[in-house]
């Protein structure tokens, strides 16, 4: 995983600021450079994409605890949804 990434998922969906949703984690992201973006946008897509991701990987990346990978999953598409495809609400994690 690009450092820039693993980075992103531990500092903006970590533990302290994924329950905090209030629409700034989009524009927060969007005021970086392109490239910075690009490569998130990109590192998303390969973690969506790898079957071998899943909860325990996640939860060593944010702390944070999926029961399952399908739930996992859905939460990442609808983050990638949020981030990069203007869904209106950004998706909370389970509590």
């Amino acid at each position: 995983m690009d450092p820039h990434v693993s980075n992103f998922f531990r500092t903006q969906l970590g533990l302290e600021l994924a329950y905090y949703v209030d629409g700034s984690l989009r524009p927060t992201l969007l005021s970086f450079s392109g490239s910075f973006v690009d490569v998130i946008r990109t590192g998303f897509e390969q973690i969506i994409a790898d079957d071998a991701f899943g909860p325990a990987e996640y939860e060593r990346l944010t702390d944070i605890e999926f029961p399952d990978r399908e739930s996992l999953k859905a939460y990442l598409r609808a983050m990638y949804a949020y981030l990069f495809e203007d869904a209106s609400q950004q998706p909370m994690p389970p509590a």
